[in-house]
């Protein structure tokens, strides 16, 4: 997550419920050094902090399968620049109170038989397609 970050220029990941543990080795090798420039903190509460950062005008995009879910290929950027991306724990995905708090729901399509991936993996998928999405509209 931390070099997707850096890679996509994200502006700070923040980790909800429990802390990483950023002194781990494999974690510094996997990391290749963007843990000491990528910009991350951490919160106790998610639902605290989704509503805490959509007082202050972000648009949440929750990264979930759900009923209403749109593919990611889909995203289309409307007029703000301030996007909240919700990824899931990777067991238990996006909590039910967090989801509803999301404004949009975007899922990644799948041609296996599995219907998941790893959060690293949909985080990836999903920043390129909202950079598509930016690109597209800095042309305009």
């Amino acid at each position: 997550m931390l070099r997707l970050a850096d890679a996509f220029g994200i502006q700070k990941i923040i980790f909800c419920g429990s802390e990483p543990n950023l002194k781990s080795n494999r974690l510094k090798r996997t990391a290749r050094n963007t843990h000491n420039t990528v910009n991350f903190e951490f919160e106790e509460d998610s639902v605290e902090c989704v509503n805490k950062l959509k007082n202050q005008g972000y648009r949440t995009v929750a990264i979930e399968i759900t009923s209403t879910s749109q593919s990611i290929e889909n995203f289309v950027l409307e007029n703000e620049n301030k996007i909240l991306l919700v990824a899931g724990n990777e067991r238990h995905g996006i909590s039910e109170e967090v989801l509803g708090l999301c404004e949009d729901y975007y899922h990644i399509e799948m041609f296996g038989e599995n219907s998941s991936m790893n959060v690293a993996q949909s985080v990836g998928i999903a920043l390129y397609e909202i950079t598509k999405a930016f690109n597209k509209f800095d042309k305009k």
